[in-house]
């Protein structure tokens, strides 16, 4: 008998092994702070998005004519290919399972509308060597409204609807539920939570200003507003349930909050500019940072 009971014993904390692991390697995964990923993130973001204008600026116009793809044309295919796979590697290293199939379609969504917005925006980097003045509108930019006939200005309106609302929100609504699903795994008890390194620290000022750059830019200030006030309204909820994030869930929290700060405070600083007024009407009033550049720095040069 007692030989049996042995045997039994052995054999439930051999079967009960398995499971014990699981839970140590999901505890693991839990607590590890991705500063690879959120480095690799960082730098594609500022050298393949933030870096793709600038380079096109800086290298001779002889090298890339404009019959032909510009090096930030390049920069773009890159990014188009290189963000989808880290956002999938983000959520592959989420603690909890998360919606495979949401992911699927917000990854194919996002490929394509930062596709088109590469096309809409390959062509507008022509119109600007052109004289083209992005602190006006298409109708109202000198090269556009002498064309013959006036009916190629539709077709240019058309192009600035794929470049810059289409193809901005074919891009960033996926890009922006890829971040708030992967935030809504970044939960833990408070006994098993960690505070953000200070890698984390020293990344967390290069995100936020990308994120601003990415919210005035692309002109989604309401997308941005809404993925926030749904994080918030998340940790409340998580909370109550005596939960808190992670240090993966405070980095993208605490990037966020600093970039609606720097949001306020470039609007205080062009809220009585005239020019930009009548360029950006409505309620919500965001400038974008290249109409800014084009209209008061580009001239005084």
């Amino acid at each position: 008998m007692q030989t049996v009971r042995k045997r039994r014993g052995n054999d439930s904390q051999t079967n009960s092994t398995p499971g014990v692991l699981k839970e140590n390697v999901q505890q693991k995964k839990r607590q590890h702070f991705h500063f690879d990923l959120w480095l690799c993130l960082t730098l594609q973001n500022w050298i393949l998005d933030f870096g793709r204008p600038i380079v096109m600026i800086i290298l001779p116009l002889e090298w890339f004519p404009l019959n032909k793809p510009s090096a930030g044309d390049y920069f773009h295919m890159a990014y188009n290919v290189i963000t989808p796979f880290l956002m999938l590697k983000l959520i592959e290293r989420s603690p909890t399972a998360l919606s495979r199939t949401a992911v699927y379609l917000c990854i194919i969504t996002f490929v394509m509308g930062a596709s088109i917005h590469l096309v809409g925006d390959s062509i507008n980097h022509r119109l600007i060597l052109s004289g083209y003045q992005l602190h006006l509108s298409v109708r109202e930019n000198p090269i556009i409204k002498d064309l013959k006939p006036a009916s190629l200005i539709d077709s240019f309106e058309l192009l600035y609807y794929y470049d810059e609302q289409l193809g901005h929100l074919m891009w960033y609504i996926p890009f922006f539920i890829i971040l708030f699903i992967y935030f809504s795994g970044c939960f833990s008890p408070a006994k098993e939570q960690k505070k953000i390194p200070v890698s984390g620290w020293l990344l967390l000022g290069p995100s936020a200003l990308y994120y601003w750059y990415l919210v005035t830019e692309g002109q989604i200030t309401e997308l941005f507003l809404f993925t926030f006030l749904a994080m918030v309204a998340m940790v409340i909820y998580q909370q109550r349930k005596g939960l808190g994030p992670d240090s993966n869930g405070q980095f993208l929290f605490y990037s966020f909050s600093v970039t609606v700060l720097l949001v306020a405070v470039w609007v205080a600083y062009l809220w009585s500019d005239p020019v930009l007024r009548n360029k950006y009407p409505g309620l919500i009033y965001v400038p974008e940072p290249w109409s800014y550049y084009t209209l008061h720095i580009k001239k005084s040069h």
